[in-house]
């Protein structure tokens, strides 16, 4: 589906719940309570993860913030993750920034089910599970394009 048709099919379900008084556990948003975080789609190749507390603080205490990135490039792909302290928080994000413009885009904000945030590994883990994998062929080349986003050794073996 079209994601200007969610935002709008969202804010229309939204706005019959808001006119027929339903209650916090009868509202669509109850489905999400075990969660804390809101996707972002949709947004401004410029915005930073700064950018995106800045906007989405004004609904509640923002405690992580994923841009995610293009692992060779580290250029914005275009959409987010955001955590907030309570679930509440989601509540008002979705329901005031999804459709909103941001930087002459249309953004659209739902809310995440379950999100598994990817632990951070050290350097040194990084490099073991790269040996293990073994030597990327296309760096032996010259060819690599990967960059440290690489998940094979980039030592200086030589093809045989």
């Amino acid at each position: 589906m079209n994601p200007l048709t969610q935002v709008k099919r969202t804010q229309v379900i939204n706005q019959k719940e808001a006119a027929l008084g339903l209650s916090e556990d009868a509202s669509w948003h109850a489905k999400f309570r075990g969660s804390a975080y809101v996707f972002v789609g949709g947004v401004p190749f410029d915005l930073t993860e700064g950018d995106l507390l800045a906007v989405f603080a004004q609904y509640g205490e923002v405690v992580d913030v994923n841009l995610v990135r293009d692992k060779a490039t580290g250029k914005s792909k275009g959409f987010a993750f955001v955590a907030y302290e309570d679930q509440r928080s989601t509540v008002l994000s979705v329901d005031n920034l999804n459709g909103a413009k941001v930087l002459g885009r249309i953004i659209r904000v739902d809310h995440v089910e379950k999100y598994k945030k990817k632990e951070e590994e050290d350097e040194e883990e990084l490099q073991k599970k790269r040996e293990e994998r073994g030597v990327c062929y296309a760096f032996q080349k010259g060819e690599c394009n990967r960059g440290d986003a690489c998940k094979y050794s980039h030592d200086e073996q030589v093809l045989v």
